[in-house]
C-alpha cells in the first residue's frame, strides 16, 4: 500500500509548533526549528547516504509550491538524477558568489591584509564544495560533508570555517539569496549533530625568568644585527612582535620620550601610548641615524620590515633554550609583579591589554602615563643591571655584582 501523500495542509503549516518535522508525504517535510523557525525540506537517499534539500522558508514558499518542487526532486530521483545536481544548474547567485561579496564589503573593517586572506582561504578551500551551490540551495547536510573532516581533526579551524559559512549565509539571506534557517548555525542545530569541541588548554609562551633577562640583554648588544636590536627595543617596551616589527617613524616622539602605536596596529584596536626608557629611546635615535626606509627596524633589504621569522628566530640562534619573543612580556609581568610596588592595572596597562570590566572600561579615560613612564624607566634599569656571577674565594661561594661590589655566602 502506498503511503499517503498531502498530508498536511494551510491550516496545519501554520498552526503546528511541535519543533522536528512534520511529513507531508512524498519524502517532503515541514521542518520546525527550536525557535520556531519553519522551512521546507525534501529529504531522500542518494548512493546510500540521506540526502536534505532545501525548498526555502514556509513563510515565503506556499505549500502548493513546495510540493510542486517535490514532485520535481521524485521526478529527478526516478530518472537517476540527483535533484541536487539540477538546482545547481538553474542556480542563480551561488554560495562562492555570496562569500566573495562578503569579503570584499567587509574588507575595509578588517585591520589587516593577513585577516582578509585568512577569510579568503577558509572559504576557498575549507568550503570547496559549497561554492559552486546556490547559495539557496545549502542545506545542513551539506554544511556537516564540510565540518565533518575538519571537526575533531582540527577544531579550532573547524570552528572558524562553521562560523564564517554562517557569517556568508546570513549575508545572503539579509539581499534576499535566500530565506529560511541557516543551516551552519551552532546553537539548537548543529550542536544536536555535531560532538561538543574539547576547549583547548592552550600553554603559556615560554618565557625566560626575569632574573636572567639583564644577562641576555649584555649578549643581545653584542650582536649587529637588527633583529637582535628590534628584540632589545621589544624587551624594554613590554610590546607584541607586531607592535614592534610595524613600527614606522612618525610614531615616535623623540622629545616626548614616547612611542605612539596607532589603533589599526593594536590587537585590541585601540591606540596604545609607549613611554621609551632611555636605552628605549637611544636605540630609536641609533636606528634614525641609519634609516633606509619608513620602518625602524627594517629587513635585510633595507626597504620593508623586518620579517616575523627572522625577528622570532634570535633566541634559537643564540642557543638559548625554554624562551620566545612573546615569553619576555611574561618576564617583564613577573618581574614587575614581584620585584616592584607599581599596581596590577598599571602593569596591564603597560602590556596594552583589556580591561576586563565592562563598567571600569567606561570610567576609564586616562591611560596612567605617568606611572607607566616611572615602570618601564625601572624596568628599563633594572635590564640593564649588570648580572651576578658567582665564585669561589677562599674556600667559600662569593657573589660578584657589576665590577667591584661583591658578597660571601653562607
Amino acid at each position: 500500500m502506498a503511503r499517503k501523500i498531502n498530508r498536511l495542509n494551510a491550516r496545519a503549516v501554520a498552526t503546528l509548533n511541535k519543533p522536528g518535522r512534520h511529513a507531508d508525504g512524498g519524502n517532503l517535510y515541514l521542518s520546525i526549528s527550536p525557535n520556531g523557525g519553519r522551512s521546507w525540506v525534501f529529504m531522500y537517499r542518494w548512493h546510500g547516504r540521506t540526502v536534505e534539500l532545501g525548498f526555502g522558508s514556509a513563510r515565503d514558499v506556499t505549500l502548493a509550491r513546495a510540493r510542486e518542487r517535490a514532485t520535481e526532486a521524485r521526478a529527478a530521483i526516478a530518472e537517476r538524477v540527483n535533484p541536487k545536481g539540477i538546482r545547481v544548474a538553474s542556480a542563480g547567485v551561488t554560495f562562492g558568489e555570496a562569500a566573495d561579496q562578503l569579503i570584499e564589503a567587509m574588507r575595509p573593517s578588517w585591520r589587516s591584509a593577513k585577516h582578509a586572506a585568512q577569510w579568503v582561504m577558509t572559504l576557498k578551500t575549507y568550503a570547496a564544495p559549497l561554492r559552486r551551490l546556490p547559495v539557496d540551495a545549502v542545506c545542513t547536510d551539506d554544511v556537516l560533508g564540510v565540518l565533518r573532516p575538519l571537526w575533531n581533526a582540527t577544531p579550532t579551524t573547524a570552528g572558524r570555517v562553521r562560523g564564517r559559512i554562517e557569517r556568508v549565509l546570513d549575508a545572503a539571506k539579509a539581499q534576499g539569496f535566500r530565506s529560511g534557517d541557516n543551516p551552519a548555525r551552532w546553537r539548537g542545530h548543529l550542536d544536536q549533530l555535531l560532538p561538543k569541541r574539547q576547549r583547548i588548554t592552550r600553554g603559556h609562551h615560554a618565557a625566560m625568568p626575569y632574573s636572567e633577562v639583564p644577562a641576555f640583554i649584555i649578549d643581545l648588544r653584542a650582536r649587529e644585527a637588527v633583529a637582535a636590536i628590534a628584540l632589545e627595543f621589544a624587551i624594554l617596551t613590554a610590546a607584541r612582535s607586531g607592535e614592534v616589527l610595524g613600527a614606522t617613524w612618525p610614531e615616535f616622539d623623540f622629545d616626548g620620550a614616547l612611542w605612539t602605536v596607532p589603533a589599526s596596529r593594536m590587537k585590541a584596536g585601540t591606540e596604545h601610548r609607549v613611554p621609551l626608557a632611555a636605552r628605549a629611546l637611544a636605540i630609536v635615535r641609533e636606528m634614525h641615524e641609519l634609516r633606509t626606509c619608513e620602518y625602524v627596524f627594517p629587513g635585510y633589504n633595507g626597504r620593508r620590515a623586518l620579517s616575523a621569522r627572522a625577528f622570532g628566530q634570535v633566541p634559537s640562534r643564540m642557543n638559548i633554550e625554554g624562551a620566545t619573543v612573546h615569553g619576555f612580556r611574561s618576564s617583564f609581568r613577573d618581574w614587575a609583579s614581584e620585584q616592584t610596588t607599581f599596581s596590577g592595572e598599571v602593569c596591564e596597562m603597560a602590556l596594552a591589554h583589556t580591561i576586563r570590566s565592562v563598567t571600569e572600561r567606561a570610567y576609564r579615560r586616562g591611560d596612567l602615563l605617568d606611572k607607566r613612564r616611572e615602570l618601564m624607566a625601572a624596568w628599563g634599569s633594572y635590564c640593564a643591571k649588570p648580572p651576578a656571577k658567582v665564585i669561589e674565594f677562599a674556600g667559600r661561594e662569593v657573589t660578584v655584582i657589576g665590577k667591584h661590589g661583591f658578597a660571601f655566602g653562607s
